[in-house]
């Protein structure tokens, strides 16, 4: 044993000597895996790796809020649930795992950088995305944001090439066509009917284009008219609402006037027919008590004749008060009997 405690000293003066312990080199290695033999040869060991590798290809773990799409040489075969799963091996079978229970979201016209809260109430404005054309030919900055889900993973991943950015131009014309048949004022204060509606547009064009997508939301932000015309835009609502409450106090007056003039119209109508109706009554009246007085006249003439004529006189006497002759030869003023008071007629006042 005496060699191997030879070994030992030259190793001990070896590290304690300057030069300090070689480090292993490349060749080295090469030159200890060249040397090492493998059980069975090289040949075995390979065939391992290769079955270590497809066996570990042929199990995969789909989570609880996606699904797996297997596809067979590129060609789709089933879809898988959530849990441990077996496929064929690697360069056969592929899984591509779809999340179905996620919400996703595409914002337009808004700051990616900023809190949710932040880009929907600043109104920072990205000019190809949020500025649109209205109705009234106005211009309108118009941010929103879409949240969606995967409903049908088949045709989110085999029907459209690029289903995200066809979703973004859906969107887009969706939300131009419904701020395009409004005013700048409905789309500035009616922003929940305009998002309700574009997003019934959108889930239609998705729908038939069988892209697999279901709309959860459709959320606009601070909508406002482009900042170099804010200004201008605030005068021409102020006069706007100065006309509107014009218009408001002459309806309002309009409504106190004209009813009271047709009320005053109808109420001196209805008097004239009434005054009418009370002439034409009586001169019915005085009619058909002259045709009976003449019934009674013809029956006995002398005695009627006489009636009449003591009524009438009975009816103007009483009115007739003093009665003074003056003869036109005498120079004083002659009382006469009051004829009243012989033939016991009385003025009854």
């Amino acid at each position: 044993m005496s060699w191997d405690w030879d070994k030992l000293q030259e190793k001990h003066r070896e590290r304690t000597s300057g030069s300090g312990i070689r480090p292993p080199q490349m060749d080295d290695l090469v030159a200890k895996i060249k040397g090492y033999q493998f059980p069975g040869g090289w040949l075995l060991a390979i065939i391992v790796l290769i079955m270590l590798f497809f066996g570990a290809s042929m199990v995969y773990t789909v989570e609880v809020n996606e699904v797996g799409v297997v596809q067979r040489f590129g060609k789709y075969v089933r879809t898988s649930t959530s849990g441990l799963n077996f496929k064929l091996p690697a360069g056969i079978e592929k899984v591509t795992k779809v999340k179905t229970k996620r919400i996703y979201k595409e914002e337009f016209g808004l700051d990616s950088q900023q809190e949710d809260i932040a880009r929907m109430t600043s109104g920072v404005e990205y000019v190809d995305e949020s500025l649109m054309l209205t109705g009234d030919l106005n211009v309108g900055v118009v941010p929103w944001i879409v949240q969606y889900r995967i409903k049908d993973p088949y045709d989110y991943l085999f029907q459209v090439s690029d289903v995200t950015q066809f979703l973004r131009d859906m969107a887009e014309a969706s939300m131009r066509l419904v701020v395009g048949d409004r005013s700048i004022n409905e789309v500035i204060s009616k922003r929940e009917e305009i998002a309700a509606d574009a997003q019934v547009r959108l889930q239609t064009e998705l729908d038939e284009a069988k892209t697999g997508i279901h709309i959860v939301t459709v959320e606009l932000g601070n909508t406002n008219v482009p900042g170099p015309v804010q200004d201008s835009f605030n005068e021409v609502n102020q006069a706007v609402q100065e006309k509107e409450k014009t218009i408001y106090e002459a309806k309002e007056e309009y409504n106190r006037v004209i009813p009271k003039a047709r009320g005053e119209a109808e109420q001196a109508i209805r008097s004239a027919e009434g005054y009418a109706m009370e002439r034409v009554n009586q001169a019915e009246g005085d009619a058909a008590r002259f045709r009976e007085q003449y019934r009674e006249y013809v029956k006995a003439k002398d005695v009627t004749r006489r009636r009449l004529y003591l009524e009438m006189v009975k009816s103007v006497f009483p009115n007739v008060g003093e009665l003074t002759i003056i003869d036109s030869e005498q120079k004083n003023v002659l009382p006469l009997i009051n004829l009243g008071e012989k033939w016991g007629l009385t003025n009854e006042k």
